[in-house]
């Protein structure tokens, strides 16, 4: 009775073909086309009729009704424009969205619970601070949508974060960036500035790939990020070898515009190859900012100064540096020996 009463009836449809959940399409009493998640079929059928009846009697819908059943794509499409607008990192932000996406988009927003996004999370990552990554994403998305007043609480804040051990801190050794050079001039040679501003410089990824020329002064010997991770601009200056790099990418392109990048693509294809190769392994192209950051602590120069050309926003950041630089603590216990 019921299946063939839904049949009849416009406006009741299963959007997943088996899940036997049932929405229903109406309009309200003042002509605006709702839809409602309702669930058995059944169900949804009486409430169709019922919402009918009320447009008859000429019933208004509450408010509180325009927003049921928002998708989860909405809130997503909402953040792809917030981070084009507020992020650096728009590339990661977009690729991690577009994975979560896959298993999201379709749902009412709503209905998303913290287990879910937990089992989620330990589903399609691998690392905990990846595991962190996506976590803060699918926060970023609920507390803007909190904010525009597009869904009542966030999920993902009940979602405990995964310990990360920053504890391993990785930087080449001589003998491998010697690898690592040999390797790029047989295979790679017009890449070899790359590497040298990464190890001159301590910029992120984002921050190195993201540069135009407008930012390099080759003149005053300056790097200038105008907007860093943390929402802050930074000038880092360049020593002999990374102007000498920066030197060589302009004269490849002597007529490139200030807005033009510097760097046509991230060095990941390139990348892998040159450390298979190299037989530098467990080495990530984040780990020439830890290169960087510990060389300038195995010197002696001073934490607040690594802070400041790293960019980090604490001091607890560079501190994780302070033991490659042992001898302040050879000094002290120095002090306490008999005379």
């Amino acid at each position: 009775m019921r299946k063939n009463e839904a049949k009849a009836i416009r406006g009741v449809w299963e959007r997943t073909s088996g899940s036997n959940v049932w929405w229903i399409r109406y309009r309200d009493a003042n002509g605006k086309l709702r839809r409602e998640k309702v669930g058995r079929k059944g169900d949804a059928i009486d409430l169709l009729i019922k919402r009918r009846n009320e447009r008859r009697v000429g019933a208004k819908m509450p408010d509180n009704l325009r927003n049921a059943g928002l998708r989860f794509s909405i809130l997503a499409d909402d953040i792809e424009t917030y981070s084009k607008a507020h992020h650096r990192d728009q590339k990661h932000i977009s690729s991690r969205l577009k994975k979560i996406r896959l298993d999201f988009n379709d749902r009412v927003a709503e209905s998303v619970t913290p287990q879910e996004i937990d089992a989620w999370l330990a589903k399609n990552t691998k690392t905990p601070g990846t595991s962190n990554r996506y976590r803060a994403l699918f926060s970023l998305i609920y507390r803007e949508a909190l904010r525009n007043g597009k869904v009542k609480s966030n999920p993902a804040r009940l979602v405990q974060q995964k310990h990360e051990d920053n504890g391993v801190i990785r930087w080449l050794t001589v003998a491998e960036e010697t690898a690592l050079r040999n390797t790029l001039t047989e295979h790679y040679p017009t890449k070899i500035p790359e590497l040298e501003i990464a190890l001159g410089t301590g910029m992120r990824l984002s921050e190195q790939y993201g540069l135009t020329w407008g930012a390099i002064d080759l003149v005053h010997k300056e790097v200038r990020l105008s907007r860093t991770k943390n929402f802050s601009s930074r000038t880092i200056p360049m020593n002999t070898t990374v102007l000498a790099a920066f030197a060589e990418l302009r004269r490849r392109v002597p007529k490139a515009k200030k807005s033009s990048a510097v760097f046509s693509q991230l060095p990941r294809i390139w990348w892998e190859d040159v450390l298979q190769k190299s037989g530098v392994a467990d080495f990530r192209w984040h780990d020439c900012r830890h290169t960087f950051c510990s060389r300038l602590a195995m010197k002696g120069v001073n934490l607040k100064v690594i802070q400041v050309l790293a960019g980090h926003k604490t001091i607890t950041m560079t501190a994780r540096y302070a033991h490659l630089d042992d001898a302040a603590l050879r000094a002290a216990v120095d002090l306490i020996v008999s005379k």
